[in-house]
């Protein structure tokens, strides 16, 4: 009881806090406009309330790590100058900070990456919890599973279907793997799979669908107002490296299933079984798409496509006879939508607090031209630097918080050594959504391995080795740009080297699928392993001689341990 009073005390109290900052700052604003603002020593207690508002809410809502990352922004902010090297700033007085921190309506808190979210990337997050609170998602589950039945996967490749084609809408990992991860986890380990392995299927397709166009669960649209590169130009450039991640995805379950021996079962579907009525509900998930692209093919905005899809999806939703029964559904929707965006508002607050700083102190151009020096103007070096630094800034916060984070600090040392703003965004966005299955804070895998009763561990080690592609193919776009068909990627499109790369790249997909679970034709042996590694990596060499030599030496391999163990 006094945990509980305290913490109902300590809720009015950020109420009330946040309704003076709030109140503070529309009368700071309208005198500036009147020209009569000056500051004064209660406008840095106000920024600085108002940060604090956010770091607390943002801690409760997500953990530490975010909220870590704010506290230490603002301990830069007022102590740069007595930092060592390249983080050495000139003295910010502490009255003119708020200036740049609160009342920048560009790159304060409440500058440009709030409005983005607040504008653009809000009708989308309704949209996701609409598809699935009006029965739209459970459909699409469905059909997936009736569709793959015959495959050796069966709801493994449901799964992975389902969770391309709803987390593209829903835009959260973990709230891809609680809304699909229900029907399809107990299904993958009924067909025979370890619960581990089932948990892990889930967890690596949930999070690859931020990475998937047309919606990238409001990525995409971040990524369009950040660059002022086309939505559409965004998406169309994400479409290949989607399809050859969730392709690697498919290729690791028919591995995991013949080392298994699962053979298919067409009449497992039982309570999945697909009715006319889910046929239906299909409409409320392909209308909307189909609107926001045609909108946006006819000149709208992002988020006026977001807010006609919103409208459609509405009405729709009265095809499906529960929201006929029921219809307070829609309310109910609704209202997770507003918390799940109050949710995300929070982060976002805590990152436009990094944005203020890094742009007050100037770190980030430093902090690249020390990076160019140390890498000698290399592009790999830079390129591990930045995934793995996205990697550590996205375990156990938001996607974009992360994406937006690490854009911030790494993008001007990616974009010197000549990669497009186009590359540099995708690259860094791929090493977010990774981070969710990363161990040790995979927080998609251990809301995925609470679902299969899977050792938590265990299962992030799954999706680790199951969606490993999904660490390589953000370099194979770095360094065959060709591949995002696009000019924004910095190169002219060629069908001889787009070819000749998705060639190659398929290849690479087969032989570390195949190598990370120890499986082809029969278990493979630790020299088979490493050589299928040695050979992806060589294949993927710029060289043209040294990879089109280990493409040759790969397919006669294989052939050769098809031929040789087709019958084991």
């Amino acid at each position: 009881p006094e945990i509980s009073r305290f913490a109902w005390i300590s809720d009015v109290l950020i109420m009330l806090a946040s309704i003076w900052v709030f109140w503070n700052y529309y009368d700071v604003l309208i005198r500036i406009e009147e020209g009569l603002f000056d500051l004064e020593i209660i406008h840095p207690i106000i920024a600085l309330t108002a940060c604090a508002i956010f770091i607390i809410l943002c801690w409760r809502v997500w953990g530490a790590p975010l909220g870590i990352c704010g506290i230490g922004a603002l301990f830069y902010l007022y102590t740069g100058e007595y930092w060592p090297w390249i983080f050495e700033t000139a003295p910010i007085p502490f009255i003119g900070s708020p200036e740049d921190l609160w009342f920048n309506l560009n790159d304060g808190v409440l500058g440009t990456i709030m409005g983005i979210l607040i504008f653009t990337v809000f009708p989308f997050i309704l949209l996701g919890v609409l598809l699935e609170g009006t029965g739209g998602g459970r459909s699409l589950i469905k059909v997936a599973f009736h569709l793959t039945s015959r495959f050796r996967g069966g709801p493994a490749h449901a799964a992975i279907l389902a969770s391309g084609l709803f987390g593209t809408m829903s835009g959260g990992a973990v709230t891809n793997v609680v809304a699909t991860g229900v029907l399809t986890i107990p299904l993958i380990k009924k067909r025979g799979f370890y619960p581990a392995f089932a948990g892990g299927v889930e967890a690596t397709a949930s999070s690859a669908g931020q990475i998937m166009p047309p919606i990238m669960g409001a990525a995409a649209l971040v990524m369009a107002d950040f660059t002022g590169i086309s939505y559409l130009t965004i998406i169309l450039a994400a479409l290949v490296p989607a399809l050859a991640y969730y392709t690697s995805l498919f290729v690791s379950v028919i591995f995991e299933a013949r080392r298994l021996g699962i053979e298919a079962v067409p009449d497992m579907e039982g309570d999945l079984a697909v009715n006319y009525q889910d046929f239906i509900n299909l409409i409320m998930v392909f209308v909307p798409i189909g609107v926001v692209i045609t909108a946006l093919l006819s000149g709208f905005s992002a988020a006026g496509s977001g807010l006609m899809a919103l409208y459609s999806i509405i009405p729709l939703s009265f095809l499906n006879p529960e929201i006929r029964q029921k219809p307070y559904k829609i309310i109910l929707a609704l209202a997770k939508g507003g918390e799940t965006f109050a949710h995300l508002l929070m982060a976002i607050g805590v990152v436009g607090i990094i944005v203020a700083v890094l742009g007050t102190t100037g770190l980030p151009n430093d902090f690249a031209q020390v990076l160019n020096d140390m890498a000698g103007a290399q592009l790999f070096p830079i390129l591990l630097i930045a995934g793995i630094a996205a990697l550590m800034m996205g375990m156990g916060m938001p996607t974009l918080p992360a994406y937006l984070t690490i854009i911030l600090i790494m993008g001007p040392s990616i974009e010197n050594l000549g990669v497009s703003p186009l590359v540099a965004h995708l690259f860094v966005l791929y090493y977010g959504v990774a981070s969710s299955i990363t161990p040790p804070v995979a927080v998609a895998a251990y809301a995925a391995a609470s679902i299969a009763e899977a050792p938590p561990l265990l299962t992030a080690v799954y999706a680790l080795r199951i969606g490993l592609v999904k660490f390589i193919v953000p370099f194979v776009f770095a360094f065959y740009p060709v591949l995002l068909l696009v000019e924004e990627s910095g190169v002219k499109f060629d069908i001889w080297e787009f070819s000749s790369a998705i060639f190659r790249l398929l290849l690479v997909i087969y032989l570390v699928s195949s190598a990370t679970l120890a499986f082809d034709q029969r278990k493979l042996p630790a020299w088979e392993i490493v050589l299928r590694l040695a050979l992806a990596f060589l294949i993927l060499i710029t060289i043209a001689p040294v990879h089109w030599a280990a493409s040759a030496v790969a397919l006669i391999f294989l052939l050769w341990h098809y031929v040789r163990f087709r019958t084991v």
